[in-house]
């Protein structure tokens, strides 16, 4: 009797721990992982609310990362955790935590800083991080059956 065996397939991903943020417009969020696959980039945060009094969070459907100093804009895939506006996650207390994922288009090879935006503009309360580190701290071999 002759056994087949599924031919596997092996996707890199590289990941990237608690990045360096040059610029970011909240203190009480951050990101904690990069994983940027050979289709998908995924960015896990961490936002803690600061808010006295209830507090809210969402995340914009126009979302988008791009390569610092870029202009082409790789927008949101998959929102994970958060809702996306106009719908909110409300808090019950100040100090309450909420962990979330946003996916993307995969970044170019090579990338070494991004710009993770939820909405360009003066004034508001957007979650955007400007010259986000891309800077390899850990490879992994992913293999995968058919």
């Amino acid at each position: 009797m002759e056994i087949k065996i599924a031919p596997l397939k092996v996707k890199r991903k590289n990941f990237v721990h608690n990045p360096k943020v040059e610029k970011g417009t909240k203190v009480d969020h951050q990101v904690l992982k990069i994983e940027m696959g050979d289709e998908l980039t995924r960015i896990d945060f961490m936002y803690r609310n600061p808010y006295d009094y209830s507090g809210w969070i969402q995340i914009s459907g126009n979302s988008f990362i791009r390569v610092a100093g870029s202009q082409i804009k790789l927008g949101l895939v998959k929102a994970v955790n958060i809702p996306i506006a106009p719908t909110k996650h409300f808090f019950k207390r100040k100090g309450d935590y909420l962990a979330y994922t946003l996916y993307f288009p995969a970044l170019p090879k090579g990338t070494q800083k991004i710009d993770i935006i939820e909405r360009e503009a003066s004034g508001g309360t957007w979650f955007n991080f400007y010259g986000v580190s891309m800077q390899t701290v850990w490879n992994d071999v992913v293999i995968v059956n058919n």
